[in-house]
């Protein structure tokens, strides 16, 4: 996908400031889910890309059974529940977004044909029902 050229900032400068402060790691919904599994004896590593050569950093890593988990903002990703549209420059957002999830997507065709499992956990969910789904995954269910 080509970067579409940039005509003029996405956002104002205030709204720009709070989106460079959002944390790529280390997220509250990410930070419960790995407390829960490492509660429940599951060991990992954090923000690893699975395969070598590619760009994307799972935020779970499990090598040993090919599992990678990746913990979704519901802005980012476009979370069919959640997700909400800027107004400023809504045709610039729309087009990162729909980047984003086509992102995703052809992360989890890369990982699938190279034998690994995804799981896409939503920022929302639960943390012991996303533990519930990273334990199936693991355990090959």
């Amino acid at each position: 996908m080509t970067p579409t050229p940039r005509t003029t900032p996405p956002t104002d400068p205030v709204t720009s400031a709070r989106m460079r402060r959002q944390r790529r790691r280390d997220t509250a919904p990410e930070v419960a889910l790995r407390r829960e599994l490492h509660r429940r004896g599951a060991r990992f590593f954090v923000d690893r890309a699975p395969l070598p050569g590619l760009r994307r950093r799972a935020d779970l890593v499990f090598p040993r059974k090919r599992v990678a988990v990746y913990v979704d903002g519901c802005f980012w990703h476009s979370c069919p529940q959640h997700a909400t549209s800027p107004k400023n420059n809504a045709q610039w957002w729309a087009d990162k977004l729909a980047g984003n999830v086509a992102r995703d997507r052809d992360t989890d065709t890369r990982l699938v044909a190279a034998g690994w499992q995804v799981v896409r956990v939503w920022e929302h969910e639960d943390p012991a029902d996303a533990a519930d789904r990273v334990q199936a995954a693991l355990s090959g269910s």
